[in-house]
């Protein structure tokens, strides 16, 4: 969507606060459905839930492809958010993939596609949009979920879940373990999620503000063309999308010495972020190749805290509803940040993008530290919890195959 802005709002003849309201539309609908896609991820096969999320994603595309007028094609990207929500999912799978030690480096792996297919969407959408135009470029993506969800039906397995938990290493036949509603209520109960629940609020605030309106702030305030924010953004993103990987092998270093580790380093990345973003975009506009440089370092720090979060999340619940846990942690994020594009339009109508920009990162990112460092001094305790479970689970299926063997 973002490098097709400026010409979808030329299309529609609407202004900044309502294109915000656009992919505000979407993601309200995916933060009311987070709730439900993690249940049912809880409950059910999650591949071929994966299977469906990606069918939709590529209807979706194509009915806001054939929008007409600016209402409808509100309503169709609105409906797009009904896949967004269904992350949790993966991670959840994820987790029964993979140990507790490396899900850190596992999760920002995974987290690369998402800076690196914006930068291929950017690259399509910049040498493209002219040419094609923005619908047709909704069709060929809307394709391509329809294609990928046939893939993921016949290529992704399920996986029992809690089989990758080193207390049940070893153990054979291991019970099934589904969405139970005590366990979901007590997540309320973790002073360590309701925190990150907190930081979640004003924490995706900076990236929805950035990777909307940056592109355009590039063009109209900046003064770049095409082929100068290409040049720019290419460079970010590739240094973005290793920063996610990055950010997850430092935390999983960090939390093989203490269990505060992860919550450590994603609060130490989100204050580096507010200040190198300060500075790089208080920049001379003359200083092209400055900027470029200082934007380029910004980017590596800011997704440090993404895979840390969703890491520390799973370290704390268990395994039959840690989609769930997720997916309120998400609906929350969400629910917070669905806003952060309309605000930054409305800002920036009164006053600048820059302004917009700088200020709503700022605020977010300096309250979403504050409140990271209560989480880390709360996190030992509900670690110590959930593996305590877990053994007393293993010992639960051992003494069942002994008796077995009887």
């Amino acid at each position: 969507m973002a490098p097709l802005t400026t010409p979808i709002m030329e299309t529609f003849g609407i202004n900044e606060a309502q294109m915000g309201a656009i992919v505000t539309g979407a993601l309200l609908v995916g933060a009311f459905l987070y709730p439900i896609w993690g249940y049912l991820y809880d409950r059910f096969s999650r591949p071929k839930l994966l299977a469906l999320a990606s069918a939709i994603w590529g209807a979706t595309t194509w009915l806001s492809a054939i929008a007409p007028t600016y209402k409808t094609f509100l309503a169709t990207r609105a409906s797009t958010g009904i896949d967004d929500s269904s992350y949790p999912g993966i991670y959840s799978l994820l987790s029964d993939y993979f140990k507790p030690s490396v899900r850190g480096k596992v999760y920002g792996f995974l987290q690369l596609s998402q800076p690196l297919g914006y930068m291929l969407g950017l690259v399509v959408a910049t040498f493209l949009a002219s040419s094609l135009g923005w619908r047709n470029i909704f069709y060929v993506t809307g394709s391509l979920g329809l294609v990928l969800a046939v893939i993921i039906l016949f290529v992704v397995r399920e996986s029992p879940r809690g089989s990758s938990e080193p207390e049940l290493e070893g153990i054979e036949d291991i019970g099934v373990y589904k969405f139970d509603r005590k366990h979901a209520l007590g997540l309320f109960k973790k002073r360590t999620l309701l925190l990150l629940f907190a930081q979640g609020f004003v924490g995706v605030f900076p990236w929805n503000v950035i990777t909307f309106w940056f592109f355009r702030y590039l063009e109209v305030e900046r003064g770049f063309d095409e082929s100068a924010i290409l040049f720019t953004l290419a460079p970010t993103i590739l240094v973005l999308a290793f920063g996610y990987f990055l950010g997850g092998a430092v935390g999983d270093f960090a939390f093989k010495r203490t269990p505060r580790g992860r919550l450590l380093v994603a609060m130490v990345a989100v204050l580096l972020g507010a200040v190198l973003l300060t500075i790089t975009m208080n920049i001379p506009i003359a200083e092209r190749n400055l900027f470029m440089g200082m934007l380029i370092l910004t980017a590596l720090f800011i997704p440090f805290s993404s895979a840390n979060i969703v890491s520390t999340v799973h370290d704390i619940a268990l395994p039959e509803i840690r989609s769930t846990a997720l997916s309120v942690q998400l609906f929350i994020e969400n629910g917070g940040a669905a806003i952060a594009p309309f605000i930054a339009g409305l800002i920036a109508v009164r006053y600048s993008l820059h302004d917009a920009i700088l200020w709503i990162c700022l605020i977010a990112w300096v309250l979403g530290a504050i409140i990271l460092a209560f989480a880390a001094s709360k996190v030992p305790e509900d670690i110590s919890s959930l593996r305590q479970e877990m053994r007393a689970r293993a010992q639960s299926e051992q003494e069942a195959q002994a008796l077995g063997k009887i």
